[in-house]
C-alpha cells in the first residue's frame, strides 16, 4: 500500500507544467513620515475617513458610514470626473488614531492591484512631533503567472509606493518636518 501511494505522488510530481503552477504572492509596503504637529493635530486632518482631501492625487471623497465600520467612499482622482477607487472602512480607532480599509472596485489601469488593503496609524514621536506610518498588503494587478510589466509585482510596488509617499509627503510640507 506505502509502495502504491508512493508511486502515485512520484507519477503526480513528474507531470509537466505542476512545478510551474505557482501564482502571485501578496506583497508588503510601509512608510513612515515625521511631522512637527502634534498627533492629535495630524489626526484630525487625516482621521476621517470620509475626507481625504490631504492627499494631493485625490481631487474630491464622496461617501456614507463616517467612520463606522463598513463605511465606504469613493475617491476621486484628477479633475473633470477622473478616474475613481471605491474602498470600504474595517477598522477604525480614534483613541489609537488608526484606519483600517481595503479597496472594494478599482481599474487595474488606475492602481495595478488586487485584494488591497491599508492602514494608516498616527503616534507620537520621541522628542515632540509626530510619525505617520501608512502600510498596505495587495497583489499584483494580474494574478495569473507571466504578468505584463505594467501589471507585475514591480508595477504594484512602484504604484503603491507613489501613492503613499505623495501623501506623507503632502502631511510633511503641511505640519513641517520636525526641527525645521
Amino acid at each position: 500500500m506505502k509502495r502504491r501511494l508512493f508511486l502515485g505522488a512520484m507519477a503526480l510530481a513528474t507531470l509537466p507544467g505542476i512545478a510551474l503552477a505557482h501564482g502571485p504572492s501578496r506583497q508588503k509596503i510601509a512608510l513612515t513620515a515625521e511631522v512637527a504637529a502634534e498627533p492629535a493635530d495630524v489626526w484630525a486632518a487625516i482621521g476621517n475617513f470620509q475626507n481625504m482631501s490631504w492627499h494631493p492625487a485625490v481631487h474630491s471623497t464622496t461617501g456614507n458610514g463616517g467612520n463606522e465600520i463598513d463605511a465606504t467612499r469613493q475617491l476621486v482622482l484628477g479633475q473633470d470626473g477622473g478616474p475613481t477607487i471605491d474602498e470600504v472602512l474595517y477598522k477604525y480607532d480614534a483613541t489609537k488614531m488608526s484606519y483600517s480599509y481595503r479597496i472594494t472596485d478599482v481599474k487595474v489601469e488606475v492602481l495595478p492591484v488586487t485584494n488591497y488593503s491599508s492602514h494608516l496609524t498616527v503616534t507620537p514621536r520621541d522628542g515632540g512631533g509626530s510619525k505617520i506610518e501608512w502600510k498596505g498588503a495587495f497583489y499584483r494587478g494580474y494574478p495569473n503567472n507571466d504578468p505584463p510589466a505594467e501589471l507585475n509585482d514591480e508595477a504594484a510596488i512602484a504604484a503603491v509606493t507613489g501613492v503613499y509617499q505623495a501623501g506623507l509627503d503632502a502631511l510633511v510640507e503641511k505640519f513641517g518636518a520636525p526641527g525645521s
